[in-house]
């Protein structure tokens, strides 16, 4: 699987607008047969960047991913909101998708 982590800086301006912003980017993203998930949060330290978690079954479902017009069209907007070049974590990870953690069970 490819896992990849994106912290997206937004402009303060259109902060509360970004999830409204990458719905339909989200949408089509998650309908992507090679896409495993597709999960926007909040920075709990920077309420101005949201960090995407992504993962795909395989490279070449990355690359069909990132020649959508979904991704094309996002990608043609998102200079014009973002605070910052965003950061980005792109690794190959054994799996198809999450695992349960080993240290936590819910007790009683």
């Amino acid at each position: 699987m490819i896992f990849i982590a994106v912290r997206f800086p937004v402009r303060p301006e259109y902060r509360d607008q970004w999830l409204d912003r990458v719905a339909d980017f989200t949408a089509a993203t998650r309908a992507e047969p090679g896409n495993l998930f597709f999960e926007w949060s909040v920075d709990a330290a920077d309420p101005n960047r949201f960090v995407l978690l992504e993962a795909f079954a395989s490279p070449e479902a990355g690359v069909e991913h990132v020649n959508s017009a979904h991704f094309k069209t996002a990608m043609s907007w998102m200079p014009d909101v973002v605070a910052a070049t965003p950061d980005i974590i792109n690794v190959e990870a054994q799996g198809q998708g999450w695992s349960k953690m080993a240290e936590i069970t819910p007790r009683g």
